[in-house]
């Protein structure tokens, strides 16, 4: 009799969760038919979000904002006792990586759920900006956990302490699941390209937010694909708004690859000049047309990336001076309160 090594057991879940991704993004559009009779507002500019009822009621409400607030109190919790328990990585999985999974799963169709009966999601109620930007947390934090690893620039690594890089690491998992859940339940589950690249997205973030503690969940190939995955997202959506705005997405993001992202995964110098080579001949083919006065499309994103990692340094390194300075200055414990 054979016996399934935990490796493949770690493996395996990494595979059905994917697997499941897609399953459960196939029936969100499958069943989006359903929510086209819904009457909607009509669009009024980029800061509005076209996908909400008109007239929301405390059931519509209460109905996105519960789930969101369980749904975000589970996945809080589950980091909570990973991290306060001896758990180290394993090949393997630990009781609460199935908690997790199977919790996120539940999540998950009871959002879908929510939405062929009440429609509506938080977008009611916050502003698209902090959907979008918790996102951008996210993908900033990871440029900023992973410089001592793979460097900011090239293999260059960004003078940020060790201390900010641990407790960066140490809360990471927090930060990471509360942008998915927020962006997960701020969309109502309906049907169009872009919202379906987007639960396919958080779909997978939270999938390794599930596997904490395990091999995996390190994975620099898993890891890589997650963060490149904004570029595909980004790339498709601006397309299929017709705004023109493509290349600033996928030459900025492409620009995070190739700058900072690729540098972890262990590629020679062969190949990483010519990854670098194929994004400067992607760069001139598109701009000789699109016309070189747009060429600063390709660095904002980099740009506000790379001051977003210095700005949350200083804003993590800020802190814990702070904290330091309050613990120093507590009074000193009289000798009767040490009686």
């Amino acid at each position: 009799m054979t016996t399934t090594s935990p490796a493949k057991i770690d493996q395996r879940a990494l595979w059905a969760g994917i697997g499941f991704s897609f399953l459960f993004t196939a029936l969100i559009a499958w069943l989006g038919g359903r929510l086209e009779s819904i009457r909607l507002l009509p669009d009024s500019g980029v800061a509005w979000y076209y996908w909400r009822l008109p007239e929301p009621t405390v059931w519509t409400r209460l109905a996105a904002w519960g789930g969101y607030f369980l749904h975000q109190a589970f996945t809080w919790w589950t980091i909570w006792y990973a991290q306060s328990r001896p758990h180290k990585y394993t090949d393997g999985l630990h009781w609460i990586n199935w908690v997790a999974l199977f919790g996120n799963a539940g999540f998950i169709a009871l959002h879908v759920l929510q939405t062929h009966l009440f429609y509506d999601g938080l977008a009611q109620d916050i502003s698209i900006f902090l959907s979008q930007g918790s996102v951008i947390v996210l993908l900033i934090w990871v440029l900023l956990m992973e410089n001592g690893r793979r460097g900011l620039v090239w293999g260059w690594k960004a003078p940020i302490s060790p201390e900010v890089n641990r407790w960066a690491r140490k809360t990471h998992g927090y930060i990471f699941v509360w942008a998915a859940v927020l962006t997960f339940w701020y969309h109502p589950a309906v049907s169009t390209p872009g919202h379906l690249i987007g639960f396919l997205y958080m779909f997978f973030l939270l999938l390794q937010g599930s596997l904490f503690f395990t091999r995996v969940h390190v994975n620099k190939w898993w890891t890589v694909a997650l963060e490149v995955m904004v570029l595909v997202h980004g790339t498709l959506v601006a397309v299929g708004q017709g705004n023109g705005i493509w290349p600033m997405f996928f030459f900025g993001f492409g620009g995070l690859f190739v700058i900072t992202q690729m540098h972890g995964l262990g590629l020679g110098l062969p190949v990483r000049l010519a990854l670098l080579a194929g994004y400067v001949g992607g760069v001139l083919w598109v701009y000789n047309d699109r016309g070189w006065d747009k060429l600063n499309e390709i660095i904002r994103i980099p740009a506000i990336d790379y001051l977003g990692v210095a700005v949350l340094a200083l804003l993590i390194g800020g802190g814990l001076g702070l904290a330091r300075r309050l613990r120093g200055r507590r009074p000193a414990p009289s000798s009767a309160a040490a009686d």
